[in-house]
């Protein structure tokens, strides 16, 4: 078993409130555990409204499955987002 780790920052440059950060946030994570069936919130700078902090969750059945979910998870943050993506740390634990 192993334990997928990511935490994605991103830039939302042309926010300007709380709000609108709100509403894209709530759209990627909503969007991201649909697609992928993972743990997903936003874990940091909440009260930042232009940056947006990421933390997702899962559980792979071998490493391949895990490089391919990593890899996957980020293409589609990408293409989902207007926001840029700044910063990604990946972690696995294999149990």
């Amino acid at each position: 078993m192993n334990i997928l780790i990511i935490e994605v920052t991103l830039r939302a440059s042309w926010v300007h409130s709380l709000k609108e950060k709100r509403m894209i946030v709530k759209s990627i994570i909503q969007k991201l555990k649909n697609k992928f069936n993972i743990s997903v919130a936003e874990i940091e700078n909440q009260d930042i409204h232009n940056t947006i902090v990421i933390g997702i969750a899962g559980i792979c059945a071998n490493s391949a499955q895990l490089d391919s979910t990593m890899e996957h998870i980020t293409t589609f943050i990408e293409c989902n987002t207007d926001a840029e993506i700044i910063d990604i740390q990946k972690e696995d634990m294999k149990y």
